[in-house]
């Protein structure tokens, strides 16, 4: 493959490098923080934890995650994206490794920020690859960009999967669910492993001078509606996927469907690539990230309205098959409105109000579910954040500036 462009031949192998570099949205965000919802319940049973310092846990995953977004485009300028992507890949395995060490409040809050902050590094230096690898071919820009964030499913997928079936196997050792975490950090060490591979192609495909380009100068300001709008995603989404299982553990959901439930929401992040590749590439403006935005807020609310078997698999699949084309339709957002050299400030913009929306969310939500109306009304609370975003992101027009 030359390093400028890919032609029409080469389409084969840009999907096969976008889904290997898939797996690093499957750490980042598919393990290192998803996988917790499944762990909070017995977690929070065993170590005696309210909902507040149970949503906690992935306040301080969202402050890390804000902290590492921070330092990327400094790293970024040092070591490039590749490095970046890999050694924050490798890290997240180990601090997730760690959390089945400790049972005291303190050190665990401590590893889900560390492996929050490694999180960042993963996901924002893979998220720039994708959106390079889509540059060189325009018309499947949004296929890829959807290929490499729906690699979250891959990890919700196989969370839904590892988390229930090492809780069975450790049911007899104490704190059970640390050997969950230990699964967990080995099947992210074997996909850190693959990534390898689509690290050192794309680090040879890409042209040497744009791989450390951090867009010294970005303003921000031309883009707040899309920015407050996905903030409010921030906070209304991650309140669903932290406590939806506990809220179909508290409706008396049997185990089996729980995980045919987690299982079923990550297939259809997978699903989501293709379902909306062609939103993502024609909408230029903040209308993707509002309609995306008002479809997730139905999906939250749709549990707390009935515990109706199918209208809970509902929720999962419509939840699953939007909220990471929402964090697509962001990224597209910025190839269609900013010049290539501006890309990695855009990116770590839109992921720093990210991770300040998250930080507010669990907590808020966990709060809100220790009062009167429990689960319910939290996640009642996620569906307005959700729709407030939408309503934001409307008001985002395209920019004049052309990439």
């Amino acid at each position: 493959m030359p390093r400028s462009t890919l032609g029409a031949s080469a389409a084969l192998p840009a999907t096969l490098l976008a889904l290997a570099l898939s797996l690093g949205a499957a750490v980042s965000l598919g393990i290192t923080r998803f996988a917790y919802g499944l762990l909070l319940p017995t977690m929070r049973e065993d170590l005696g934890w309210s909902y507040a310092l149970a949503g906690a846990m992935n306040t301080a995953n969202a402050l890390g995650y804000l902290l590492g977004a921070l330092a990327t485009p400094w790293l970024l300028r040092r070591q490039g994206p590749e490095r970046v992507l890999l050694g924050g890949a490798v890290l997240a395995s180990l601090f997730m490794a760690c959390s089945g060490f400790f049972t005291e409040a303190a050190p665990l809050l401590m590893q889900r920020l560390l492996a929050g902050a490694a999180s960042a590094l993963v996901f924002i230096a893979g998220g720039l690859m994708a959106a390079r690898l889509g540059a060189l071919q325009p018309g499947r820009s949004g296929w890829l960009l959807g290929l490499y964030y729906g690699g979250t499913g891959w990890g919700i997928a196989l969370s839904a999967w590892a988390v229930p079936e090492a809780l069975q196997q450790a049911v007899h050792e104490a704190h059970a669910w640390r050997w969950a975490w230990w699964a967990l950090a080995a099947v992210s060490l074997l996909a850190s492993a693959a990534l390898w591979w689509p690290a050192r192609r794309l680090a040879a495909l890409l042209p040497p001078a744009t791989v450390g380009a951090t867009g010294r100068g970005f303003d921000p300001r031309p883009l707040w509606p899309a920015l407050a709008g996905y903030t409010a995603f921030g906070v209304g989404y991650i309140g669903y996927m932290t406590f939806v299982v506990a809220l179909l553990r508290e409706q008396g959901v049997a185990p089996e469907r729980i995980t045919l439930f987690y299982a079923l929401l990550g297939a259809a992040v997978l699903a989501s690539a293709r379902l909306w590749a062609g939103l993502l590439e024609r909408a230029r403006g903040g209308g993707a990230l509002a309609f995306l935005n008002g479809l997730l807020g139905l999906a939250a609310l749709l549990p707390a309205l009935s515990n109706w078997w199918p209208a809970l698999l509902l929720s999962g699949l419509m939840f699953g098959g939007v909220f990471l084309s929402v964090v697509a339709s962001t990224t597209a957002l910025v190839r269609h409105n900013l010049p290539a050299s501006r890309w990695a400030a855009g990116i770590s913009a839109f992921t720093i109000v990210f991770a300040a929306g998250q930080i507010v969310g669990p907590t808020a939500v966990g709060w809100i579910a220790d009062g009167p109306g429990g689960l319910v009304r939290g996640l009642v609370f996620s569906a307005l954040a959700l729709w407030v975003g939408a309503l934001l992101a409307w008001r985002q027009r395209p920019l004049s500036t052309s990439p």
